[in-house]
């Protein structure tokens, strides 16, 4: 077991793959064994060197979920299950606000094609897959009526 090891080089290695949350990152820490008191020690020092930045992860994260097709509510959700606290996930999102009806009508033209559905069942369809990808009312107002 490595619990006399210092857990800072491989939370670097980790780092070095990809931004993590620091819940995420404490994990995966002591999941290989590392004492929780190294752990904390590790963890402060990475944050003191900014080196592991809650705020950079939630704004990595908005934007890569945002790219693949997300809206705002299901992206909160998933940074508030990975530790990250409300006052990092709101600025990335909030920067992203005039940009939540395009990204719902590109998700939705990826599934269903160009055409805007003719009948109620189909819209209703259409408006439950844009809610599941977490997008909100109003966005699907927009990009079914226009309407701003």
């Amino acid at each position: 077991m490595q619990q006399q090891d210092d857990p800072y080089p491989r939370a670097m290695a980790l780092l070095a793959q990809r931004e993590h949350s620091a819940r995420e990152l404490e994990r995966k820490l002591r999941d290989k064994g590392y004492a929780p008191e190294r752990v904390a020690a590790c963890m402060a020092r990475l944050q003191q060197e900014r080196l592991q930045s809650d705020a950079r992860y939630a704004e990595s994260y908005v934007h890569m979920r945002a790219g693949k097709g997300y809206g705002p509510l299901r992206i909160r959700a998933e940074l508030a299950e990975r530790g990250v606290t409300d006052e990092f996930i709101a600025p990335p999102l909030e920067e992203m606000d005039g940009h939540w009806a395009e990204l719902a009508e590109q998700a939705r033209r990826k599934r269903f094609g160009s055409k805007l559905p003719k009948d109620f069942q189909e819209r209703a369809r259409q408006a439950r897959f844009l809610q599941y990808r977490g997008f909100a009312t109003e966005h699907f107002r927009k990009v079914f009526n226009g309407d701003e």
